[in-house]
């Protein structure tokens, strides 16, 4: 077979995900193996797996640094001529967004050219998990704080980029830039709802946490955010679907190659709405919002103080070792939910297209807060 000759249906499909440990790793991991029987898959990450990673999801498990391209090549060599397809959800979050775009697009090009150099290479399609800061601008960056322009919601695929740097476009650009050699797709979600202890913004991970030390000190669970986000329309991505969607676009439809997508549930809530939910599952008191005592709330800062108290939980409860600042995301979090605007997405297009999965957001709050829970990172 000549380089980068796309191989016929009937090859054996093998499957590399980058970034496997996240919440939107386990879920596709778990998703090929159990409904994909034929696939061979490997999984990739910085770091060597967690107790609660499952080993058998995969045929095997690699550790490396993307952002040494020799350490990349070394590591995928002795696998790269047989992938197929990648899944990439895989991210490095910095303080400014030009280091997010130096050091994601670096691994990015690391990982595809290791397997798009081999001789031959079979693989056939590439999925990019990125998300709504595609529609916000680079939120994270507090250089940038106070200037962005965002699209109006709900946000559709067809929308202009925005005039800032942004690590989304950077990787966009790069996955195409390897046309025709393969085919990609491109699958922007909203908050995302999983299971794991290395995801860097782990929204439902930090509100268990929160939660916990609430309730481990008989202090109120107050909503760390604003009326206006208490009051108004916001959307998740249970990453069960983020999963079914990018293996969608990668093996069952043709016409979704070379296209971006949303991605979220279906449903939108309001944060009261889903934090009386919460309440119930964390089994703690539900409080109104009260806007005097909003003023003053700040929970950024009183989590900077509840590391020893999450200790003593963990320790408590038997839990996997963790520490606060590494399993929790108040920053980005409180961005977040101090948004004055509706954080919503439209879903036309994955359903013109003809993707219809979904779930509804409560019980897929439930379900994670339960899995986390058997994977012992939450009492």
């Amino acid at each position: 077979m000549e380089q980068n000759q796309i191989p016929t249906t009937s090859d054996p499909s093998v499957a590399l995900i980058v970034g496997v440990t996240g919440m939107a790793g386990l879920a596709l991991a778990e998703s090929l193996h159990n409904h994909h029987h034929n696939w061979k898959i490997h999984g990739a990450a910085r770091r060597p797996p967690p107790s609660w990673f499952p080993s058998s999801l995969l045929h095997s498990f690699i550790t490396f640094d993307a952002l040494s391209s020799t350490e990349t090549l070394t590591k995928l060599s002795p696998i790269s001529r047989e992938i197929t397809h990648v899944f990439w959800v895989a991210f490095q979050l910095q303080e400014t967004e030009e280091t997010n775009i130096s050091r994601n697009s670096t691994m990015l090009r690391n990982v595809l050219d290791a397997l798009t150099k081999a001789s031959p290479s079979r693989l056939r399609h590439v999925t990019l998990q990125t998300g709504t800061k595609h529609y916000m601008g680079p939120i994270f960056d507090p250089s940038l704080a106070g200037i962005l322009v965002r699209h109006e919601p709900p946000f559709v695929e067809d929308s202009p980029r925005l005039p800032y740097p942004n690590f989304y476009y950077t990787l966009e650009d790069l996955v195409a830039s390897y046309s025709p050699a393969f085919t990609f797709s491109v699958h922007r979600s909203s908050i995302i709802v999983g299971a794991s202890s290395r995801s860097l913004h782990n929204s439902l991970l930090t509100l268990a946490v929160y939660a916990a030390i609430c309730k481990h000190q008989s202090l109120p669970f107050r909503y760390p955010g604003t009326r206006y986000t208490w009051e108004h329309f916001c959307d998740m991505s249970d990453a069960r679907v983020l999963a079914r969607q990018h293996i969608w676009a990668a093996i069952e439809c043709d016409k979704a190659k070379n296209q971006a997508f949303n991605c979220t549930n279906g449903d939108v809530f309001t944060w009261k709405s889903l934090w009386k939910v919460l309440c119930q599952v964390f089994e703690v008191e539900f409080v109104e919002f009260d806007d005097e005592i909003a003023k003053g709330f700040d929970a950024v800062e009183m989590m900077k103080e509840k590391g020893q108290v999450w200790d003593e939980i963990v320790k408590k409860h038997g839990l996997l070792k963790t520490k606060l600042e590494e399993i929790t995301c108040f920053d980005a979090l409180k961005i977040v939910l101090s948004f004055d605007f509706q954080h919503v997405c439209s879903m036309n297009k994955s359903r013109e297209f003809g993707f219809h999965g979904f779930v509804d957001t409560f019980k897929s709050i439930r379900m994670w807060v339960g899995r986390l829970r058997d994977m012992k990172i939450i009492p």
